[in-house]
Order: C-alpha cells, then sequence, then structure tokens
C-alpha cells in the first residue's frame, strides 16, 4: 500500500519530536536488589522526524515498547529503546517519558508493621545519534511538616501538615543512578516526619511527637534537601520544589531549588 509518511516534504522544517503521548502499558521497574516491580505506566516517546518526511510511523513505536514491557528496566535499558528507536524511525534524537506508581516498603516505627507507601515516579530518557544518554528519574515523596513558628508561640501543641516533594535528578556519565527506595528515604529523613500506610497507635504517638520534636518551615526542609542531594556521589543536576498542603489556611506554603552540581 502507498506510504503516505514517507513522501517527501518540501517545507525544509525538521520536527523536533513527534510520536506517541499517553499509551497506557504495563511495565516492569528495578527494584533495588534483584527483583522488580510490576507497574502500570503511562507513556510519552517521540523522535526527531527528518525534514524530507512528511510524518513519522505511529505504529512502530508500538512495535518497539511492546516486547520491552515484558523486561525489568531502568537506565540501561532506557537507553536501548531510545537507540531502537532511532534506527528504526530514521531519527537524530529519541525521548521516553514512562510515568508509574511506585510502591516502597515502610516498616511503622514502633509495631514494626509493614506496608507499602506510594510514590509516584517517572523515568525520562533522551539521546542523539551518536551522543551520550541523558537520563533523569523524578518522584514525588510526601511526608509531615511540623511549624516552628506555631510551636513557639503556643501554649501547647503546633499546627502540622503533609506536604509534598517534587525532585528530579540526574547522574553524571558513568554513575548508576539512585534507587526511588533510596531517594525517598534521603528526602523523608530531612523532613519532620515520615508518613506510613499503616499506624499502630503506639506508632502514632511515636510520629506525632518526633514530628512535634523536630519543627521545620518549608524553607528549612528544601535547605536541607539541596544539601542532602549535593552530597549525593555522582550527581549532575537536580531540581526540587516543595509544596506544604496548610491546615490553618486557604493557601499552601511553597519552595522551590534547581542546580547544576560541580559542572
Amino acid at each position: 500500500m502507498k506510504d503516505v509518511q514517507n513522501q517527501k516534504d518540501t517545507r525544509g522544517i525538521e520536527i523536533q519530536r513527534v510520536g506517541v503521548k499517553n499509551v497506557t502499558l504495563p511495565f516492569l521497574i528495578k527494584e533495588k536488589g534483584d527483583d522488580f516491580q510490576q507497574v502500570l505506566a503511562n507513556i510519552c516517546f517521540t523522535v526527531s522526524l527528518p525534514m524530507q518526511y512528511k510524518g513519522t510511523h505511529m505504529s512502530r513505536f508500538l512495535e518497539i515498547l511492546e516486547p520491552w514491557s515484558k523486561k525489568p528496566i531502568a537506565e540501561e535499558e532506557m537507553e536501548k529503546i531510545l537507540d531502537n528507536a532511532m534506527e528504526y524511525l530514521d531519527a537524530k534524537s529519541a525521548n521516553i517519558k514512562i510515568d508509574f506508581t511506585y510502591f516502597v516498603e515502610k516498616i511503622a516505627p514502633i509495631s514494626k508493621e509493614h506496608s507499602l507507601l506510594n510514590i509516584d515516579s517517572f523515568f525520562e530518557g533522551e539521546k542523539k545519534i551518536n551522543g551520550r544518554f541523558d537520563f533523569t528519574l523524578g518522584v514525588k515523596v510526601p511526608f509531615t511538616s511540623l511549624c516552628p513558628c506555631s510551636k513557639e508561640i503556643s501554649k501547647y501543641g503546633a499546627h502540622n501538615q503533609r506536604s509534598l516533594c517534587n525532585v528530579k535528578v540526574k547522574f553524571k556519565e558513568g554513575f548508576q543512578c539512585i534507587f526511588i527506595e533510596d531517594l525517598t528515604e534521603l528526602l523523608e529523613r530531612e523532613a519532620s516526619s515520615p508518613i506510613y500506610a499503616l499506624l499502630k497507635r503506639e506508632d502514632e504517638k511515636y510520629v506525632t511527637e518526633k514530628a512535634y520534636e523536630n519543627p521545620k518551615f518549608v524553607e528549612d526542609i528544601l535547605r536541607d534537601d539541596i544539601i542532602a542531594l549535593r552530597n549525593l556521589e555522582g550527581i549532575s543536576y537536580f531540581s526540587l520544589d516543595i509544596e506544604n498542603f496548610e491546615s490553618i489556611h486557604n493557601h499552601n506554603a511553597y519552595a522551590s531549588h534547581e542546580e547544576w552540581v560541580n559542572e
């Protein structure tokens, strides 16, 4: 049949990204250790389109993705997907972003009950032909923050709230990216208290008192996270924003920061 996409285009414009978006597939995400976790992924997968082609072949993106949905993936596999796409679609560059919900095992501080905490995450990979592979890990980590001002001025108690830290990290070539489990734990340590899916009464007492003994503004948490991320071996870039869902205001507290490290 006639291949309309391969017909010559005369406008002389190369398109930077063209492909498929909102593709839903099951994927296997490598866990810390030798195991993997099955997730439901939402995928945006694109390549550059040479100026001489009228369009790309949408079906080929799915042909590439389907076999990879059955293999555990992390950075190395993401790069292979992009190499495959550039070769199969005659492109100079390729990009893929995989959004998914990842579950981190949590152990309650006193009862030692096990539960799973859902972490919104993504892998993003970008590569140019004969160029270096650029990989980004993103996570959204929830935790508790307690207001230092409220504690200082109140006769008893202090208001606290659930907070959300949205982080993206890149690592230098030759360094392995941090696991989702480790990045989650690193960010939780800088909060007033971690969040748990399952708490017994003795655990609730512990985390309430832990937050009270560790009050932090959104700015405090952000600065402590920056120091923690700067200390990660091999990191080249990070961005983060933190939002405190205020319990006594009809607005939220917010802080953000990004930087290239040792570049």
